[in-house]
């Protein structure tokens, strides 16, 4: 397989899905501004996202998808590979189903007492009430979702990549026409914003209801046929519950970290979850394309090289996945830290966004992509672990990740705010990072290459120089950032464009791209 081909189907899709994302933010901060109901809102979206991230398309991904595909290409017989993972997904099915309704059904008994204990400061009764409605209303996405997660891997495991990428796309859409019949509404029918906020609220359980039908179409297509039975906790299913637990807290640590958040976020002013939410969107953009592509496109390899004790084929991918990322990371993170107040402006000020919530949000976002490589490298080394089945030490270093986020908050959240938060985050990502990568060279499982580690160097040098550029032609253009549409797009074409030619043109210059691998990673199969 070429990791560039898949990482290209699952990153094209995912940057359309993102480029959405960003069109519903846009219109959300237009529709809805930054204010206590917009607060509620996204607090109660956050917290079904953060169960998902964490137990379903983080944990369950990594445990299912090795199982699935060794049970799928364990044997030189097609067909018994084949009847052997439907049996096997059939299983899974039938007992993840009544869990997911069980914890769902718990989570909204519970809500009020979730919603609580994220808000350490006293809430107004009416936000409160606000923000568990919301929750209620939101959390059977949950469901939903999980199903799609389970048909994703079952469609990864064949190499099928596109549905699985192109599924957040409807969620995006669905929000989108939410929205803008919200604001027809207010136009027309005096709806006020809490009114909107439910309408947006209830789009996303019913985004997930035509998500599922696309995955199941498509499960279909490829010969599955996924059906219920009598639960059963056969030895494999038990298996897979023992490993995606670990894998739940050790794949999840920017979702834990997400919802640690909000207990802090809680106690700043009204607007901080707004700020937090609009800056995490930029910074998820290439961290969605990036990470989450490549976490995806390399599981399935990894596990087959280290299945068949290839080691050099697992280090090739591991490698090559590192220097991908970087190499399209690094320059991210820079323009992002540079033109984070001019990039917020142009993309979200406007209708209740004004422009003190853009310079809030821009410095949020300026702290937050501090640690972009770091979000990344961790979607990038952690498959290493679940591919040889350990999901015990991602655990361990999320929760050191996550001490030292919380302690620093403790530390710096009165005299810093907003920025405060985003920026012990930052520094608990990088500590996961360091954690992973000595684990995996004291056990003999990965070290990077002095090659490779020269190269990023080299790509260091190509984004410094990016970002002085920027720097340049931002001053330039500070006037369009707030002006009318076209003027807003010209700018922002003008530093996307000048970003791309100064860092690849130095990148070329200085060797830090490695031309002859990357022309081996284009070709149909990997070398």
């Amino acid at each position: 397989m070429s990791l560039l081909k898949h990482v290209g189907t699952i990153g094209s899709l995912t940057m359309v899905s993102r480029v959405a994302g960003m069109a519903r933010e846009m219109i959300f901060s237009r529709v809805l501004g930054a204010n206590a109901v917009t607060d509620a809102w996204f607090q109660a979206f956050i917290i079904p996202n953060v169960f998902r991230r964490l137990f379903a398309e983080g944990a369950f991904s990594a445990a299912f998808v090795p199982m699935f595909s060794k049970r799928l290409h364990g044997t030189t017989d097609p067909e018994t590979g084949l009847e052997s993972a439907r049996s096997f997904s059939d299983d899974v099915l039938s007992v993840f189903l009544p869990v997911l309704i069980l914890l769902c059904a718990v989570m909204m008994v519970a809500m009020p007492g979730v919603i609580w204990i994220l808000s350490e400061k006293p809430i107004d009764p009416e936000n409160f009430d606000l923000a568990v409605a919301f929750a209620r209303v939101m959390f059977p996405y949950i469901v939903l979702v999980s199903l799609v997660t389970l048909f994703t891997g079952m469609l990864n495991s064949v190499s099928r990549f596109a549905p699985g990428a192109s599924f957040p796309i409807i969620l995006n859409l669905v929000l989108i026409a939410a929205l803008l019949g919200g604001e027809y509404a207010a136009d027309t029918l005096g709806w006020n914003v809490e009114q909107v906020g439910y309408a947006v609220a209830w789009a996303v359980p019913g985004a997930g209801v035509l998500q599922l039908a696309w995955l199941y179409y498509w499960t279909r297509v490829e010969g599955f046929r996924p059906k219920l039975l009598w639960p059963r906790i056969t030895p494999e299913v038990k298996r897979l519950s023992i490993i995606a637990l670990p894998a739940a807290i050790g794949g999840g640590a920017y979702q834990i970290n997400t919802l640690v958040q909000l207990y802090f976020l809680n106690q700043l002013a009204d607007g901080s979850v707004s700020y937090m939410n609009y800056a995490d969107r930029l910074n998820q953009l290439p961290l969605g394309i990036i990470g989450i592509a490549l976490s995806t496109a390399i599981l399935p390899t990894l596990s087959k090289f280290v299945g068949s004790k290839n080691k050099e084929g697992a280090d090739r991918i591991q490698s090559d996945a590192i220097e991908l990322s970087m190499l399209l990371t690094i320059p991210a993170a820079v323009a992002l830290a540079v033109c984070a107040v001019p990039f917020v402006t142009m993309i979200f000020q406007g209708g209740r966004f004004d422009l003190a919530d853009a310079a809030a949000t821009g410095q949020v976002l300026a702290a937050l992509v501090l640690g972009l490589p770091a979000y990344v490298l961790v979607k990038v080394l952690v498959p290493n672990f679940y591919a040889r089945s350990d999901t015990k030490t991602p655990v361990y270093a999320a929760f050191i990740s996550l001490f030292v986020f919380v302690g620093l908050n403790f530390a710096i959240l009165t005299d810093y705010g907003v920025v405060g938060v985003a920026f012990a985050s930052v520094i608990g990502a990088w500590i996961n990072v360091a954690y992973l990568y000595v684990i995996l060279v004291k056990r003999g499982y990965y070290s990077i290459p002095l090659a490779l580690v020269g190269r990023i160097a080299r790509q260091l040098v190509a984004a410094a120089a990016m970002g002085g550029a920027l720097w340049f032609a931002r001053d330039l253009l500070t006037g369009w950032f707030s002006a009318g549409l076209f003027e807003r797009l010209g700018a922002l074409l003008v530093l996307v464009g000048c970003s791309a030619v100064v860092y690849f043109g130095v990148a070329f210059a200085v060797g830090a791209i490695d031309r002859q691998r990357l022309a081996a990673l284009t070709k149909k199969k990997a070398p």
